[in-house]
């Protein structure tokens, strides 16, 4: 293990040093402390402490820097939590870890396979060779349900693609106000369906297209982008800008339709 993650002292150091050097010139001890969860007074021994070995100097009462070699201490501290960090996840977490996939084929136990994702779901098989791979832990059939340990590799997904299309509320006709015709087109595109509003429900149901959640729908469609599944959230206008603030609030890209009539 290295050094750093030794002793109580060494990490506490290392946070010390950090938020000196966030927070420098003017270091207040007791947002340190709180940001730590330390006390004032160990705080301000550690600083001595920190002081005395040259890795902060002092120029007034609470007026701190670090030094080079402060820096430089937690330069290579950082760079070898970074190197135990990748060992913890590629060497152990990878290897103790079991994935759940669907089976595209007959399989044995210790069979090396391939991993994909297809429609929001894992897949395995011994003969697409793509860059996640990992062995089975149990003989299944085609279709079934097998554990996959010794992950190495990426697994690819999709790009997803958002459509966010508002719907007028009942005041303003509902879904007697909505293109169902584009609505229809929008939704033939698309893996996964949302809705939000009995309105939008209605309209969907008009096309005869059935959601596949109504409940949680804001959350459900990020996961699903997550998984490379190609989405479409159907909402009453009020119910739109909340869903556009969490898409980018994720980082999601999408597409806003208005299908109000007029």
């Amino acid at each position: 293990m290295i050094d750093i993650l030794q002793s109580k002292s060494g990490i506490t150091k290392f946070q010390i040093l950090i938020e000196v050097a966030a927070h420098q010139p003017n270091v207040r001890q007791k947002e340190i402390a709180e940001k730590i969860g330390v006390t004032p007074q160990a705080v301000s021994e550690y600083i001595k402490d920190l002081t005395a070995d040259g890795y902060i100097y002092s120029d007034g009462r609470v007026r701190y820097r670090i030094t080079k070699k402060g820096v430089e201490w937690v330069l290579e501290n950082a760079s070898d939590m970074k190197k135990y960090a990748n060992f913890v996840m590629s060497d152990i977490i990878s290897h103790v870890s079991t994935w759940t996939a669907i089976a595209d084929e007959k399989l044995e136990k210790g069979n090396e396979v391939f991993l994909h994702m297809r429609k929001g779901l894992l897949y395995v098989s011994k003969t697409d060779e793509v860059d996640a791979r990992g062995i089975t832990i149990s003989a299944v059939e085609k279709g079934e349900d097998v554990g996959v340990t010794n992950l190495t590799g990426m697994i690819d997904l999709e790009t997803s693609a958002i459509t966010v299309c508002k719907i007028p509320r009942s005041e303003r006709d509902g879904s007697r106000n909505v293109d169902l015709t584009r609505l229809k087109t929008l939704t033939s595109s698309k893996d996964y369906i949302a809705a939000i509003g009995v309105e939008s429900l209605i309209a969907l149901r008009k096309i005869d297209v059935e959601p596949d959640v109504r409940y949680g729908a804001k959350e459900s469609i990020v996961e699903a982008a997550y998984h490379g599944v190609s989405s479409i959230i159907v909402a009453i206008d009020e119910e739109v800008p909340p869903i556009m603030s969490r898409l980018e609030m994720e980082n999601l890209e999408y597409e806003l339709v208005d299908l109000s009539l007029h």
